[in-house]
């Protein structure tokens, strides 16, 4: 259950858990019967199969879908507007914040298709919210679809929302510590984005530390050190996934 981080997801889908049917049952001994275990397992089932009917769209529509995730403040929207004025990407977002539309809008106002999902108190988005999300956006003409997650190093992770792709983030004000703290969120990356890199003269953060950390946990992952004062990594980063797409 995402007890442990105040989630309280109440839709049918997911009742709030979050993690495999066994860190659930690890995490809370007292679900440790047959019956729960079924419960939970059918519940994550239902998730899963709603994440590939995701996938199943977006590879219909021609389009790449990314899952966003990193702590809150680590700069994901801003990367994605400095994505968004340089123009070389056509791409639409899906927004999971707890309330208000306000990223939602900052893309708008850069031209972006956007569509706001607001949680209330639940920690990350799931299958079923980027589903209802597809509803409402158009994807025809587009390369790419960023499904920005809640900001949250925890609950994300063990939800599939039929993305194809993981970019994590890891801002230099966090710390180089969050890889080794948070090694679930970061054995799911595909690329780590180490963001703010431009604050390093003011930040105890080792660069070379943190890569390793990453590679200990996954050693195929792809990072990249981005800054959005910093045009050239964000080429890098358009770089990167101009090639994920040759091959999605």
């Amino acid at each position: 259950m995402c007890k442990e981080c105040g989630c309280s997801i109440n839709t049918p889908q997911t009742q709030g858990l979050v993690g495999t049917p066994n860190e659930v049952i690890a995490q809370n001994p007292q679900l440790n019967d047959a019956k729960t275990i079924q419960v939970i397992q059918k519940i994550l089932d239902k998730n899963d199969h709603e994440a590939a009917h995701n996938r199943a769209h977006f590879e219909k529509a021609g389009v790449l879908a990314i899952n966003l995730m990193s702590s809150p403040g680590s700069g994901k929207t801003s990367i994605l507007e400095k994505l968004a004025e340089r123009g070389n990407i056509k791409f639409s977002v899906i927004e999971g914040d707890l309330e208000t539309n306000r990223d939602a809008d900052r893309l708008k106002a850069k031209g972006v298709e956007a569509y706001q999902i607001t949680t209330g108190s639940a920690c990350h988005l799931d299958a079923f919210m980027v589903h209802e999300a597809l509803h409402h956006l158009n994807l025809e003409g587009k390369d790419i679809c960023f499904i920005e997650n809640v900001g949250n190093l925890v609950c994300p992770a063990s939800y599939d929302v039929g993305a194809h792709l993981n970019i994590v983030l890891v801002s230099v004000p966090e710390g180089d510590d969050k890889i080794e703290k948070y090694p679930v969120m970061f054995r799911q990356a595909d690329l780590v984005l180490m963001s703010k890199i431009d604050l390093l003269p003011y930040f105890d953060f080792d660069v070379q530390k943190a890569k390793a950390s990453a590679k200990r946990l996954k050693p195929n992952v792809d990072i990249l050190e981005i800054s959005t004062k910093d045009e050239r990594s964000i080429e890098r980063l358009e770089q990167w996934l101009k090639f994920k797409m040759e091959f999605a």
